[in-house]
Order: structure tokens, then C-alpha cells, then sequence
């Protein structure tokens, strides 16, 4: 448990704070209820009838992943590692966001599937399917007990709360209004928590930054610590990966998180995919990751920065990187950067920003399950051809019963210290393998339907095996070390699997596989349109990903 729920470490919140964040509350309740007045299909349920414009899209798909994880894990790692955090925004998003954008949207989007594994379906079959839909749902309930374990602790560093009050009262939150309004409820929502969450972290770096005397002050201040200077830059992260070697932690960031973590996750993520999906047009859904991306470049400057701040300035964050026992976490950096710094008033925009980011994070997890488990397992395989109604409401029990198991998971979250360690171990077993199975049957149309999803048991088996010799310590790497490990070893043995399981057995006809491999879908379904309200050299998906491109190689050089 985290242990700012300890009285001496309690947020000195007063009316002034509680009234704007009932007022936060009022807006996110009344999205909800307008949210309804739109939701009359299970379409407009799940995928928001697919009628959103790219901006909403795009500030939704980047507020979906700036989540409780995004928050604290990312804070948490900078108060422990320093810059080298900035690999997860820079080398593990941006460049998997465009690739997105510019090549797996248009097969997404273009196929009009409502989900990823119904992609799957399409491209390797039943069983695939279905072994895809159980593992996302599996992913999304235990990643959503992260956002909501965290939102539980802000509630129980206001009032004091134990911590299963505060996860039922975090948990009802969330589901009143993604349970009316649906994924455009979640989505409206998310735009609404973009910028209350900048509102709110903006404010805390800059007062930090001026406490430590600006950047150079900062980098004096590390200087000073068991790290030194390797703390103020990004290159090459020997104390994220845990390798000693230079050459080999360069590789381990770029090969696993940069490539096999973060493609991974950004293009198979059914979390991040289902945005864009809800856009109205295929250049809509293919601009929606790449405008993400613009603000996923400085979102690290006011997430790390604060972490880095709060690891030289907060004196119990002080302690704990020098090895003394004290009673907090990595995890809780950003809060006690918070209790120094903000006066009453901006203390409470910092909360509600907290809380939007916890509540955005938990929402994006709890739309995406309750469209994977309602079309491709219980449409599927359970209760076949009813009337559309039948799913909508189905879809709103299903999400109930999710935020009810997410409240069991949130006491798994409860047990790590530093919650990215347990993300990326998520990631490993679920996102790296399918990523593989993913890129290997897009461009190899004589993959098969039994490749598919054998593959994918065996990729996601190996990095379990990793993760239990990181644990048992034949590993000698960091957490996250062994993750980066974790997902090369599931992408390799995914990739293997399914090439020998292909050469003995039968592929699909070409005919059923346009539109899912990409040497046999025609050019122009590839192509967004660049007329009517598409029109414009700003609306252009390559232009604009370019321009992502070039400042993301400025910023790796700059602080390298």
C-alpha cells in the first residue's frame, strides 16, 4: 500500500480544493448524460458510430494512454532513473504511432472490423480469434486495477480512506459514465482530461524547476546523487535496462522497447486502435496517431521532469535512493512533489488533474474490454444472433462486471513499488507477441491460420519463462531489464513458431485475404481521400508524420 495514506503525508487539501474537484466531477458526469442522448446501437455503444472528427480522435488516443501508468509510473521512473525515461516517449511511442498511423490503419479502418482480434478472426481464424480475445481481456482488467489502485490513492490521501472504500467509490466514478454513454462518453471525456491533466502537471514542473534553480540546477542536483550526471541524459540507459554494457543496453532499448514493446502495444492495442477506429474517415483514422503524437512529445517534460525534481528535493525520496528504509515508494513522487510545492487552489487543479488522468486511463481500459469481450467472445462463442439491443445491454453489464474485477486486480497493483515494472512485464506477455503475429502475416500471405495462433501461445509462453528467471534471479537484470528481454524473446520465438507450423500446414485463397495482407489489398484502399473535408496539405497523414519524424530525431540528439 502505498504509504501516503499515513497521516504525516496526507495532501493538505482545503474547500477551496474540494469545490473545483466537484466541480471536475459535474463535467465528467454531465459528458456521460449527453454522451446517452447519441446511443441508440451497439455501434454507436462500442465505436462511437464511427462518426468523430481526427482532432477529438487524436486527443482522445493520446489522453487513453495518459493514464495512471503514464502519471505515476512514468514520474516514478524518473525520480529512479532520470532521463533515460525519456526512451518510453521518444524511442517507445512515436515511432510506432506513425507506423500506425501511415500502415495499419488503413487495414484496420479499410477492413471495418469493430475490434483488433476480429481482425484476427479474418486473417487466421477462429482459433486465433479467440485466443486473442482472452488474452486482451485479461490484459485490460489487470492493467485497469493499476489505474484504479492509483486512483484510490489519491481519494485515501485526501480523506483517509481505506483502501477498499477508495477503490469502490473511485471504481463508481468511472462506470457511471462509460456505462451511459459508451465509448463516445469515454472519449469526449478523455479530450476534457488532456487538458485538465496539462493544467495541472504544467504548473507543478515549472514551480519545481524554478526550486532547483532551472535545468542546470537540476543537473547540478544529480550530479550529486549515486547516478551522477548519467541521471541528466538520455543515452544509453544502463541503469533502465540493468546492462552494464553500453552497446548492449542501446540494443535492448531500441530492439525491445523501441521496436518489439512499443509496436507491440501501439499498433495491436485494441485500447489505442479503437480511437482512431471511431474516426469518421479513413484519413481521420490514419491522422489520429500521428496527431497524438505531437503532444506525446512534451508530455515527458511534464511527467519525468516532476519525478526527477521530486527524486532530489522531496527529503524521503532523497532517502530512498540512498538506500535507507523510509516510508514511501518510486511510486509516490509526483504526490510528494505536490504536497511541497502547491498552495491550496493550483494543489487542487493538480488533484483533479490526477484523477482525470487515473479516471482516462481506467475508462480507455473499460470501453475497449467491454467491446472485445461482448463482439468476440460472447457474440462469438456464447450467445449467437440476437437482436442489436441485446448486445447494447450486454455491453453495459459487461462493464460493470469488469470495474468489479478490476477491483480485485488493483491488490495486485498494491504490491509493486515501481508500477512500470509491472506494466512492462504486462506488455511482454501480451502486446510483443501479437505484435509479431501481426506484422508477419500482414506481409507473409502464406502464413496460416494455424501459425496464427500458435504463435502467439508460444511468443507469449517465453516471456513468462524470462520473467521467471528475472524473478528467481538467474536473470541478474532490473525489472524492466528483463521486460526489454522478455518481449525480444516472445517476438523471436512468435516469429519462429509460426514459419515452421506454416510450412506444414495449408494457407487461406488469395481471394480471402484482400484487405488483410498487404501485397494483395489494391493501392488505392490503401490511399486515405484528400477531397472534401479531408482536404489540405495539414490533413495530409505522410506531411504531418514527417514533421513528428524530425523533431523526434532533434529531440534524442539534444538530450542524448
Amino acid at each position: 500500500m502505498i504509504a501516503l495514506a499515513q497521516e504525516q503525508l496526507r495532501l493538505d487539501a482545503n474547500a477551496l480544493d474540494y469545490g473545483l474537484l466537484a466541480l471536475y466531477f459535474v463535467f465528467v458526469l454531465g459528458i456521460g448524460f449527453l454522451a446517452k442522448r447519441s446511443v441508440s446501437t451497439s455501434l454507436d455503444f462500442f465505436l462511437s458510430g464511427r462518426s468523430l472528427p481526427a482532432w477529438v480522435t487524436g486527443l482522445a488516443f493520446i489522453a487513453a494512454n495518459l493514464g495512471a501508468i503514464e502519471i505515476i509510473g512514468m514520474s516514478a521512473n524518473g525520480a529512479r532513473y532520470g532521463m533515460a525515461t525519456m526512451h518510453y516517449f521518444w524511442v517507445g511511442a512515436v515511432p510506432a504511432m506513425l507506423f500506425l498511423g501511415l500502415v495499419m490503419m488503413p487495414f484496420y479502418y479499410g477492413s471495418k472490423v469493430r475490434s483488433v482480434p476480429e481482425f484476427m478472426n479474418r486473417r487466421f481464424g477462429k482459433a486465433a480469434h479467440l485466443v486473442n480475445g482472452i488474452s486482451f481481456a485479461v490484459a485490460q482488467i489487470l492493467i485497469a486495477g493499476i489505474n484504479l489502485f492509483l486512483l484510490a490513492t489519491i481519494v485515501d490521501a485526501l480523506l483517509g480512506w481505506p483502501l477498499w472504500l477508495s477503490l469502490v467509490v473511485a471504481a463508481a466514478i468511472v462506470l457511471s459514465y462509460i456505462t451511459l454513454g459508451g465509448l463516445s462518453a469515454a472519449i469526449y471525456n478523455e479530450v476534457l482530461q488532456f487538458f485538465v491533466i496539462v493544467a495541472a502537471l504544467l504548473p507543478l514542473t515549472l514551480a519545481g524547476l524554478n526550486r532547483v534553480g532551472g535545468w542546470s540546477g537540476l543537473v547540478d542536483e544529480l550530479s550529486q546523487t549515486d547516478l551522477g550526471a548519467e541521471q541528466a541524459s538520455t543515452w544509453p540507459g544502463n541503469a533502465l535496462t540493468g546492462f552494464e554494457s553500453d552497446i548492449l543496453s542501446v540494443f535492448g532499448i531500441v530492439f525491445g522497447l523501441g521496436f518489439v514493446l512499443a509496436f507491440g502495444y501501439w499498433t495491436t492495442n485494441f485500447v489505442e486502435v479503437q480511437r482512431a477506429m471511431a474516426s469518421k474517415s479513413m484519413s481521420a483514422a490514419m491522422r489520429t496517431p500521428i496527431i497524438g503524437a505531437f503532444p506525446k512529445l512534451l508530455i515527458p517534460f511534464i511527467v519525468v521532469i516532476p519525478g526527477m525534481i521530486a527524486g532530489v528535493t522531496a527529503s524521503e525520496m532523497v532517502a530512498l535512493k540512498a538506500g535507507e528504509n523510509t516510508n514511501v515508494t518510486y511510486n509516490d513522487a509526483i504526490l510528494l512533489l505536490m504536497r511541497d510545492l502547491l498552495p491550496n487552489g493550483l494543489l487542487g487543479i493538480a488533484l483533479a488533474g490526477l484523477l482525470a488522468s487515473f479516471m482516462a486511463g481506467m475508462a480507455a481500459n473499460l470501453s475497449s474490454f467491454n467491446t472485445v469481450f461482448t463482439y468476440d467472445i460472447w457474440q462469438s462463442y456464447i450467445v449467437k444472433d440476437r437482436p442489436d439491443s441485446y448486445y447494447l445491454n450486454m455491453g453495459r453489464w459487461v462493464t460493470m462486471g469488469a470495474t468489479v474485477a478490476a477491483v480485485g486486480t488493483a491488490y495486485i497493483a498494491s504490491g509493486y513499488s515501481n508500477l512500470m515494472d509491472y506494466l512492462q512485464q504486462l506488455f511482454s506477455f501480451f502486446n510483443a507477441p501479437l505484435f509479431a503475429t501481426f506484422i508477419l502475416g500482414m506481409y507473409w500471405k502464406r502464413m496460416t491460420p494455424h501459425a496464427g495462433w500458435s504463435g502467439l501461445v508460444c511468443g507469449t509462453a517465453a516471456a513468462i519463462v524470462v520473467f521467471v528467471l528475472g524473478e528467481t534471479g538467474v536473470l541478474g537484470l532490473s525489472a524492466q531489464g528483463a521486460s526489454f528481454v522478455g518481449a525480444g524473446a516472445a517476438f523471436v520465438v512468435d516469429i519462429i513458431v509460426s514459419v515452421v507450423v506454416t510450412m506444414f500446414t495449408r494457407p487461406k485463397p488469395d481471394s480471402e485475404l484482400v484487405g488483410l495482407v498487404h501485397s494483395l489489398t489494391p493501392r488505392e484502399q490503401r490511399r486515405p481521400s484528400h477531397s472534401g473535408e479531408d482536404a489540405g496539405w495539414y490533413r495530409r497523414p505522410a506531411l504531418l508524420a514527417a514533421i513528428v519524424a524530425v523533431i523526434t530525431i532533434a529531440l534524442n540528439i539534444i538530450f542524448a
